[in-house]
């Protein structure tokens, strides 16, 4: 077969390979939130799964957006922070239905069993992005509470971002930022996990996912020689997410007494 030949078949081979990578870097980052999402809204218990790790993503996906306005990297990377950001309020609002519907659902089966005596026990106060209090952060009973609260870490970032744009330490340290924050994303279910001794809740078909595309992803920086804080973060990411893995092996094969948590919203709830 003549080298001409070869060249007609081998690239639009390549422009294909080319377009899969970036679908997948586009949209692969999303597919891991449709089991955990699935399980969510079929159980309607959302206990598993840490709504930490949507604001560490929405956060990390936010500040990338600003660090591509100071330097321009791949459409694909662009784009796939703008489709997480989706997902990512769309699992918090899935979640805050769930929980606000699961403790409506408790206060109504105590009334129904109660006495006199119980008709005095009030529901829980409703929580708001505006409480100024630390220990009811991101523990809030309105879905857009959560939409506000991301409206106004935008502004305030953005506005940052424009006044120092020309600085080139400053968008590289936002570039930094924007990926070691996407790399702690397994770290708040790392954390979950070791306080209840159990992975019990949380889509094992999600994390094995995140190690799969984590590894998919920084491979993907490394040959497409991304900015060196995305590779460096991307190794990062893998290594938490193995951390996971580990854990669901212990637990499962080595069950532990899960460790007795105080009375407290912030401390017995993930969301």
């Amino acid at each position: 077969m003549e080298p001409g030949s070869l060249e007609w078949l081998l690239v639009p081979m390549q422009q294909l390979v080319s377009w899969g990578a970036a679908g997948a870097m586009v949209f692969g980052g999303v597919v891991p939130y449709i089991p955990q999402y699935r399980d969510i809204r079929r159980t309607q218990n959302a206990e598993g799964f840490s709504t930490y790790v949507c604001l560490v993503l929405l956060v990390a996906n936010i500040l990338r957006i600003l660090f591509w306005f100071g330097r321009h990297f791949e459409s694909p990377l662009l784009w796939q922070s703008i489709i997480m950001i989706i997902t990512m309020l769309l699992m918090l609002k899935l979640c805050t239905e769930v929980r606000v519907s699961n403790e409506l659902n408790v206060k109504r089966r105590s009334f129904a069993a109660a006495d006199s005596k119980d008709e005095e026990i009030k529901a829980p106060p409703k929580r708001s992005y505006l409480d100024f209090d630390l220990n009811y952060f991101w523990h809030w009973s309105k879905f857009t509470d959560y939409v506000q609260c991301i409206l106004t870490f935008t502004g305030v970032t953005g506005y940052i971002t424009y006044l120092w744009l020309d600085s080139s330490l400053f968008v590289e340290t936002l570039g930094f930022l924007a990926v070691f924050t996407e790399a702690m994303l397994g770290v708040p279910q790392l954390y979950r996990n070791y306080q209840n001794r159990s992975t019990e809740g949380m889509s094992i078909k999600m994390v094995l996912m995140w190690t799969s595309g984590d590894t998919f992803k920084t491979v993907y920086f490394i040959l497409n020689q991304a900015p060196f804080q995305f590779s460096i973060c991307g190794l990062l990411q893998v290594f938490v997410d193995i951390a996971i893995l580990l854990q669901v092996y212990l637990y499962s094969h080595y069950p532990q007494k899960p460790v007795s948590h105080t009375a407290h919203p912030a401390s017995t709830k993930a969301l």
